[in-house]
């Protein structure tokens, strides 16, 4: 599990690549977009077309590697999404958006 977790976090920090990091850290600094417990970026406010983009993007890569570790570790996708979530928003800085029982709130 410990490996699980490690494989875990470092794949999370792989996820964004440099290009995108300014432009994701900007979206959740504006309020654009929050962490959910399912492990995937939502829009906090309806999007425009830049931030959906975004969005689109990073969703894309981080289900690719969900799935990739869930192969790997012999686990559902669904749990893999889960506790990629549930170490998302521990990680949210303080005054970005997490989702929590299906509402946004500032952490």
């Amino acid at each position: 599990m410990k490996q699980f977790l490690g494989i875990l976090t470092t794949c999370l920090l792989l996820i964004s690549a440099p290009v995108l990091a300014l432009d994701l850290q900007t979206a959740k600094s504006q309020g654009l977009v929050g962490e959910t417990p399912s492990g995937y970026l939502e829009a906090v406010k309806p999007p425009s077309a830049e931030t959906k983009a975004l969005l689109d993007s990073i969703n894309a890569k981080r289900k690719q590697k969900y799935q990739e570790i869930a192969s790997r570790n012999n686990t559902a996708l669904q749990a893999v999404e889960q506790l990629a979530g549930k170490k998302a928003i521990e990680k949210s800085a303080a005054g970005h958006y997490i989702k929590l029982g299906g509402n946004w709130q500032k952490k």
